[in-house]
Formats: C-alpha cells, structure tokens, sequence
C-alpha cells in the first residue's frame, strides 16, 4: 500500500477500496515479489545465501513467528532488523490510537468508541514501516508490566475512572507493537515466568493484565534470537515457548576466510583520511581474519560463547590506527601496516574471546599472542614453503617431485642468524628503518624475490618481515617481543642464553638449521 496523503478518514479510506491484511500476509506478499524480482531479500548479510536466508525466507512464506539460534556476532539481529524492508512503506491507523489500530479492523475500545462516535469521519493516520519495528533485549529485570502492560493509577484518578474500567489500562511494548515486527533478544536470559506470559499471546491472542483477560488477537510478526541453551547459565527457553515458535533457524559464522573477509570489509569504520594514508595488504588482512578462525578452534577459548566476527573487524580497524599512528609519528605522508603493526590488535582479541580455565591459566594476552601465531603459522604455508615438508623430506631421505633432493630455500637466512647476527624491528619505527633491518638479513631478499618478482619496494618488503616471522612460528629463528620492538636471532643461542626447554625442540637437529 503506498501513502495517500488525501486520504485523512475512514469513509475515504474504504472508498480507494482498501483491504485489511495481516503483517505476516503483508510480508509474505512482499518477499514473493522480491524474490520474483531477483532482488536481494537480505543486503549486506554476507554468508548466509545459502543456508540462514533460504531457511528465513521458507519461515516468512509460511508465516511462522522465527527464533534465530546461534553464537555471539552471527547477525542474528540484524536479520530480523532487515525485515522492516519486507514491509508496505505506509497502512493506515485510527489516529491516535495506542495499538495501532487498523480502521477497518479496530482492537482497542479506544478506536472502537472512537468509530462508533465518528463513524466514516473517523480520522485516518499513516505510519511509514520504518515506525513498525519494535525490540526489547531480554534481562532477568524484565516485567510483565513492561512487555504486556498494568493498571495506571494515576490515569484512574485524572480520569475518575474505576480500575474496574478498561480504559485504566496501560499497554506494555507488545501491544503497542500490533501490526509491528517485534524483537525479544537473548530470550532465554528472560526469567522462566515472563516466558510463560507469551504463551496465549503467540497461541490464543489473549493477553491478560491484572483481573482483566482481554481478546486481543494482536497481529504480530515475533522474531527472538538466542544463544544455544548450553551457552548460558543464566536460564533457558521454556520448552512450550519453543513450541509456540513455529520456526528456528540456526546461523553460524563464515564458512570460508573469502566470505569473512568480505564481511570484515563491510563493516569495519575505516576513516576516509585513514584509508588514504594507509595501505593494507591482501596478506595482512589475511592473518587478521585467520586469528578468528584459529580462536574458534583453539584449546584455551570457549567454543560454547563462540568468536564474534567483531574481533576482526576491530582488529582491522586498530591494525589502521596503529601503521597511522606510526606515520604521524615521523611524518610520513603513507605508510602500510606491517606485520609487526600486528601487536596493535592485541587489545582487540583480548576483550572478544571468553577463556576456558587453560585459558585463564595462560592470561588474555598470552593467549592473543598466540592466536597470531598460529595465525603467522597457518598463512606462510600459502605464500612459502612449508618448513616442515622440508624437514620431513630431508629426516626421510625422499626425493622431492623433480627427483633430487630440494634445496632449503631459509638455509641463507637461518646460516645468518646462526653466524650470530640478530636484528631488532622496532614497533614504531620509520618505514625506512624497518626496510634497512630486513635488507641486512642475508638471502632474505633473494628469496622473496625470486618468489615474488612483481611485488613493488614495499610489497617485498612486507613479504621480507613476513618471512621471519614464519620461520620463528616454525621454530628456526627465535623470536622475542620486549619494549616495543621485536628480536630476531638464531634459536640455539636463544634457548641457551634464556634458558630454553630442549625437551620442547626434540624433533630438531644441527641438520634442521643447515
């Protein structure tokens, strides 16, 4: 229905032949058109074109009231948010009408006395669909009275009316959300009897407040989101609740590091100035995703509270701010985000991942560190090869695919760390610094070189420190991060000067370094 500003009252209203139609009708009748369009039913919710929207769309065509089940950060409310978009961009209301009333369809006395007084002269209000949405997180502090409603004294006593008066009633945020989406987030952190409250309002259309039980079949499109139930100890969703809610949809976070990526693009807040100043590699943007994937696999992080996708998005955001912060400081006019800028997002892990007892034991720090790690680890086997295939090959004594033994492409490096050189890259250094550091590593360059021959200064560059902190994850350099700068230098030496654990290396040899 689009908006007819002319008409202003009832009697005009049933004259331009309007047809009263329920919200779940009124999206369903939307959401076909949509889909027969080809257009997009969801925008900007990448991840899910196959599994979460289909199942959202089969629940909408079937009219059903949809919980969305799943972990933290998987856009389960903005799904619902994205609904609005489902609905007519104007309907009519009985002016000032408390439950949106639809003139031709009234609930409230309110509206129904008004109707029987005006008759076709009854005025006519429209709301755009944006003003048809409403959400309540749920908390244990949530009252009947808030969702459903109560008695008003004070409106009893200005209106000399007895409470045993309809009209005394003050709706809660349910009833004055008919002919509205309605949101209830984190549901099971609802206590057990306010629960129970929705049941006649999802089944029978009733609601009932204090001594009155009213026949109110609100027309509404309930959407509730959770956390699985093993999540939380903080309560549950009462089995018939469940019941009542005729589909539940399962998210889940990105399935592939292509379509987190994506995400994280979307939605990350990078200034215009920053993304002018700032340059980020593909690799880079690579590990800070990756950290979410090694997170949600890791021993020490709860898999049952989940890793909310906003960890990268505000790693990426401070990995930004951290190369920015670094040019402002020697008045560079650009700069890109090296991997040593990484240490920046440290604070960005910490406060987005819920540690098991391990995890606690090793500290929120410890643990973010070697999230990125593992994350350095997991990504070098994709642009270099893979130091342990080597070492396996050379420990076997099996020839390479070309039929002779392969050369070890880090033998230059790992020889010059050996021969007691180190070099420390320090955080906030200068562009410049850090490249005369990495040019002094002998073969160094050579191998990224000879790899990449394409990469620009800077490019090779990154790909050079991106080197030595994958050797140090595959534990044939050492790797030390202390007063904001990171040493390299030859793990031997390292292990007996700190004091290392040999037990911990047993697999390596004197050949392991050559």
């Amino acid at each position: 229905m689009s908006n007819h500003p002319n008409i202003a009252t009832i009697g005009q209203l049933k004259a331009s032949g309007y047809q009263p139609k329920s919200i779940k009708q009124e999206i369903r009748d939307n959401l076909i058109h949509k889909i027969q369009d080809k257009q997009e039913t969801f925008p900007g919710i990448l991840g899910y074109e196959d599994s979460v929207i289909p199942d959202t769309e089969r629940a909408l065509l079937s009219r059903h009231n949809i919980l969305f089940l799943g972990l933290r950060g998987q856009a389960k409310t903005r799904m619902a948010r994205q609904m609005i978009d489902l609905l007519d961009e104007y309907i009519p209301v009985v002016a000032g009408s408390d439950l949106n009333d639809d003139p031709l369809n009234p609930l409230s006395k309110y509206a129904r006395d008004l109707i029987h007084e005006k008759g076709d002269d009854t005025p006519v209000e429209w709301i755009h669909r944006s003003q048809r949405y409403g959400e309540k997180l749920a908390t244990p502090d949530v009252s009947v009275a808030d969702l459903i409603g109560d008695i008003d004294p004070i409106k009893a006593a200005n209106l000399k009316l007895s409470f045993a008066d309809e009209r005394v009633l003050h709706y809660g945020i349910i009833p004055r959300s008919n002919r509205c989406i309605f949101v209830i987030n984190e549901l099971p952190d609802l206590q057990a009897r306010i629960q129970v409250a929705l049941f006649n309002i999802l089944q029978e259309g009733d609601i009932q407040i204090r001594g009155f039980k009213l026949r109110l079949p609100l027309d509404i499109l309930f959407v509730f989101t959770a956390n699985p139930e093993d999540y939380t100890n903080r309560g549950s969703i009462v089995t018939p609740l469940k019941d009542r809610i005729e589909s539940q949809i399962l998210t889940h976070y990105p399935r592939s590091i292509e379509t987190a990526l994506s995400i994280t693009e979307q939605e990350a807040a990078i200034l215009p100035q920053q993304a002018e100043k700032v340059a980020v590699s593909d690799l880079v943007k690579r590990l800070i995703e990756q950290i979410s994937f090694e997170a949600r696999s890791s021993e020490f992080v709860d898999k049952k509270s989940g890793v909310s996708a906003r960890l990268t998005i505000s790693a990426l955001e401070n990995a930004y701010s951290t190369a920015e912060r670094r040019a402002i400081i020697h008045n560079e006019p650009a700069t890109q985000v090296w991997i040593s800028d990484l240490v920046g997002i440290i604070p960005s892990i910490t406060g987005k991942i819920e540690l098991v007892y391990e995890g606690e034991q090793e500290g929120p720090y410890q643990v973010a560190v070697n999230l990125l790690e593992k994350s350095i680890r997991s990504l070098f086997v994709q642009y270099f090869p893979n130091p342990d295939a080597l070492k396996k090959r050379r420990n076997t004594g099996k020839p390479s695919q070309q039929g002779k033994e392969e050369e070890n492409p880090y033998k230059a490096i790992v020889n010059w760390f050996d021969a007691g050189n180190k070099i420390d890259l320090l955080v906030d250094a200068s562009d410049r610094e850090k490249m005369n550091q990495l040019y002094q590593v002998g073969g160094l360059h050579a191998l990224v070189a000879k790899l990449f021959s394409r990469s620009n200064e800077m490019e090779t560059a990154l790909l050079m420190e991106f080197v030595l902190h994958g050797l140090a994850s595959y534990s044939l350099i050492s790797k030390k991060t202390l007063d904001g700068k990171i040493e390299f230098k030859d793990l031997m030496g390292s292990m007996l000067n700190f004091g290392g654990n040999f037990d911990d290396n047993e697999d390596l040899s004197e050949d392991d370094f050559n």
